[in-house]
């Protein structure tokens, strides 16, 4: 399951800063994938796949070494133990932040959006378990004052809201330093963030003027969670069988196949 290591700092902090956990081959192989998403027209797209905006939709079925990643042996142990290993994967876009584009929103998180009791996070038996999770595979660099991610480090377990004053109002659209709190994560192309949909985050608008932003959102809940057909067929169709399974509800008892291996 997560290493010491991992399950100390995602219980400390929320997330998971994975370097290099994708192969060179295994980049290369997702930006030529992602690259041609990004830049087919809409009315020549395959059947299934759209754009929203920045969302290109169900961008983890678009090409086999995207749909890949929902399994990556970096993160499929660390998906089996959150899960208490009955995973399911819900969606998988691919986002992309163009240069000049402005940020969506604020400071958000479940227990804000939702309700503080749609979201949990518990620690049992020396695991961890939590039912709202978030997979970000990073295939372009970020590097400091470039905009992207922020978070609240810790807020996964925030016993208390948060005021709505604190943190700029929340709102960071042209705020040159960030307050004391806030953390900008800058991963590299190749690394994965993990984190818990109950941690407090945002995005800053991407700054840079000669790069964009890929990054895959993957997400996870217990395989007994979430809407019982989250994909159009024309995407079910193409998905491996290992994928259908991922993404099939069960029973809290059931075990999938796809748990019973290491990858």
């Amino acid at each position: 399951m997560m290493t010491l290591e991992q399950r100390y700092l995602f219980d400390l902090f929320g997330y998971l800063h994975i370097p290099n956990a994708l192969s060179k081959n295994e980049l290369e192989a997702c930006q030529h994938a992602s690259a041609r998403y990004i830049n087919s027209p809409s009315e020549k797209l395959p059947p299934g796949f759209a754009i929203d905006g920045k969302r290109h939709l169900h961008g983890f079925a678009f090409d086999k070494s995207l749909e890949y990643l929902t399994r990556h042996p970096a993160v499929w142990p660390i998906i089996r133990e959150l899960t208490n290993d009955k995973p399911r994967l819900i969606s998988g876009t691919l986002q992309v932040d163009h240069p000049g584009e402005p940020a969506a929103g604020g400071l958000h998180c479940a227990r804000e959006g939702f309700g503080w009791e749609s979201t949990r996070y518990e620690t049992h038996h020396g695991k961890i378990y939590c039912d709202d999770i978030i997979v970000f595979p990073y295939l372009d660099d970020v590097f400091p004052g470039d905009g992207g991610l922020i978070v609240v480090p810790g807020s996964h377990k925030a016993c208390f809201p948060r005021p709505d004053t604190l943190f700029n109002d929340g709102l960071f659209h042209d705020v040159e330093e960030l307050p004391p709190g806030i953390v900008n994560i800058t991963p590299k192309a190749g690394d994965i963030i993990i984190t818990s949909e109950l941690m407090t985050h945002g995005i800053l608008e991407w700054r840079p003027l000669d790069r964009m932003r890929r990054i895959l959102v993957l997400r996870y809940k217990p395989q007994h969670a979430g809407l019982p057909i989250p994909f159009p067929d024309e995407i079910m169709a193409i998905l491996s069988p290992e994928t259908l399974e991922l993404i099939e509800t069960a029973h809290y008892n059931h075990i999938k196949e796809i748990v019973k291996k290491d990858t």
